[in-house]
């Protein structure tokens, strides 16, 4: 049940809780209005009537000695007393009036049906008004629950941008209500978030700028160095290491990225194959490529190809072969033989500088993938297969040509 729903039962509940309390307040008050009125009219002519009798004179509506009274009132009048009793025995109510004078009886009863007929209008105004002002409670609770709902949903829907990684979005602030309290808490919540991630993308920008002078010398360096296998592991170790640093400048960019595109037509087919190659992994590695429906898609074929390298190389690393890449219309799905993706990569999605499954890398090759793909305007998501194994699911339809 959603905000807007509960508050609108609330208002409603609330209207017919008072509605109910002020409609039992006037009845109960006019009972007892009505009856006072009704006791003292008939009291003043008992007082009368009595008289009467005592002077031998009983007018036609005096009783005398009853047979009818009511056995409460005559209980009450046996000690010489008067009393009032209301007999709702019958049909029609009745309003007796009874008083001891010497050994009789004198009593006077008179109809009561048009205090009751009053009372049951009453009622049903009082039923019909309540009903009404409760249905306009509803409509009222409504209004403003569908005010507080939109407020919220539109706030809601700018967090979930921020979250998403869009720090721009911010909330709308109107008023001075606590929902814009909230809204301003977060807007500076996302503020504060993307000065941090802005400095640390400075900082690891400028470090790895540092770096790559003297990493491009180390390379040079190796390949000066005599054949032999020292020289072969301090050239590979100068290669990753500047690789590292090309992959750290590369996540550093990427925010200002769609700047760059270079958008081209050609085959996404062409493209994976193409992607297996820059991964350094041929057949023979147990990297396959099936091309179930190829499609021509504009966008830029460098960066898809990076995207693709990184996941063939990703499940090269961390899971294991046979690896294939399936083209399927503008989908593209890399899948690997190994343990799958750890359920914190498939909750939260790459972290950059969290190693994967196995305690390999930094974890940017994914981070870039999904950067880049981000960049092209598609999707990248992240699965175990059913039967084992990781799939991680290139999404291009956008980019796809229409015919």
């Amino acid at each position: 049940m959603g905000l807007r729903t509960k508050i609108g039962i609330a208002i409603a509940g609330t209207a017919a809780v008072v509605s109910v309390v002020m409609g039992l307040l006037v009845h109960h008050r006019t009972v007892d209005a009505q009856f006072a009125s009704a006791r003292s009219q008939i009291g003043d002519r008992l007082q009368t009537a009595v008289q009467d009798h005592a002077a031998g004179i009983d007018g036609d509506r005096t009783l005398v000695d009853p047979l009818d009274l009511p056995k409460p009132l005559a209980d009450a009048v046996a000690d010489g007393s008067w009393g009032v009793y209301l007999d709702r025995s019958g049909q029609v109510p009745q309003m007796w009036a009874a008083s001891k004078y010497r050994k009789e009886v004198v009593a006077l009863k008179q109809p009561y049906g048009r205090e009751a007929d009053a009372v049951r209008d009453l009622d049903r105004v009082l039923w019909i008004s309540g009903g009404i002002g409760t249905a306009l409670a509803c409509v009222a609770g409504l209004l403003v629950a569908t005010r507080l709902g939109r407020r919220l949903t539109a706030k809601a829907g700018a967090a979930r941008r921020i979250a998403d990684g869009d720090l721009t979005a911010r909330l709308p602030l109107h008023g001075k209500d606590e929902i814009t309290q909230l809204a301003a808490a977060v807007n500076t919540m996302a503020d504060a978030l993307a000065a941090r991630l802005q400095a640390e993308r400075e900082v690891t920008a400028n470090i790895a700028h540092e770096l790559r002078t003297p990493v491009a010398g180390m390379v040079t360096a190796a390949g000066l160095l005599p054949p032999g296998r020292p020289s072969e592991l301090v050239r590979e170790s100068a290669r990753r290491l500047r690789g590292l640093v090309d992959d750290v400048i590369e996540v550093a960019r990427l925010d200002g990225a769609a700047e760059r595109l270079v958008v081209e037509e050609c085959e996404l087919g062409a493209l994976a194959r193409r992607s297996v190659g820059a991964a350094g992994a041929a057949g023979a590695a147990g990297v396959t490529v099936e091309v179930v429906r190829d499609v021509r898609v504009e966008t830029d074929p460098r960066r898809v190809e990076r995207v693709l390298a990184n996941l063939v190389s990703n499940a090269l690393r961390h899971g294991a072969a046979p690896v294939t890449v399936e083209v399927d219309g503008g989908v593209v799905r890399v899948r690997d033989s190994g343990g799958g993706f750890p359920p914190g990569l498939l909750s939260g999605g790459p972290q950059r500088f969290r190693s994967g499954r196995q305690g390999v890398g930094l974890g940017l090759g994914l981070t870039i993938a999904q950067g880049q793909a981000k960049v092209l305007g598609g999707r990248l998501r992240f699965a175990n297969g059913v039967a084992g194994g990781a799939v991680a699911e290139l999404d291009l339809r956008s980019a796809v040509r229409r015919a």
